[in-house]
């Protein structure tokens, strides 16, 4: 995965990912107010493949599954965080948002363009001078987030083993 870097500080909440005022409506209308409180030109600007760089305790807040959802609506291609509140991690796995923990990503600028390679633990600064660490996303979750989720994962094992 390689896409451009948006880049966010600590403890984005997934009130700030998917505003409470648009929870009656669909993803496609909460997906255009994602970040809109952080980075208000995000939405429709943001790009398929882009990832987001961020901080400590991204996605805390409510377990509400639209806050990675909007992300991956819109495109994002994976979620790299020095560390993700538990339910917001999971969540994101399940909807197959790749989400990797990086304590190397603090020095990667907004708008860069970054490799993030979630099964083999490593990103890399394009044009690939400068690598980073990340902790790789176990083979059995890879496989869930290869299947679009966890219920597209569930379907394809339940059609596969009547």
């Amino acid at each position: 995965m390689t896409g451009r870097v948006w880049k966010l500080g600590d403890n984005v909440d997934t009130d700030v990912l998917a505003p409470g005022e648009y929870m009656k409506f669909g993803i496609d209308e909460i997906a255009k107010h994602c970040l809109q409180a952080l980075r208000p030109e995000f939405a429709a600007s943001v790009r398929p493949g882009d990832v987001i760089v961020a901080g400590r305790n991204f996605g805390v807040g409510s377990s509400r599954e639209q806050a990675p959802e909007a992300l991956r609506h819109l495109g994002v291609a994976a979620v790299v965080a020095e560390s993700f509140a538990g339910l917001f991690y999971r969540n994101a796995l399940n909807l197959g948002l790749p989400v990797v923990t990086s304590a190397d990503c603090a020095g990667v600028e907004d708008g860069a363009q970054l490799f993030v390679d979630p099964e083999r633990g490593e990103m890399t600064l394009e044009p690939g001078t400068h690598k980073l660490r990340c902790e790789a996303i176990p083979p059995f979750l890879m496989d869930m987030v290869r299947a679009g989720g966890l219920m597209p994962h569930l379907e394809h094992k339940l059609k596969a083993n009547p």
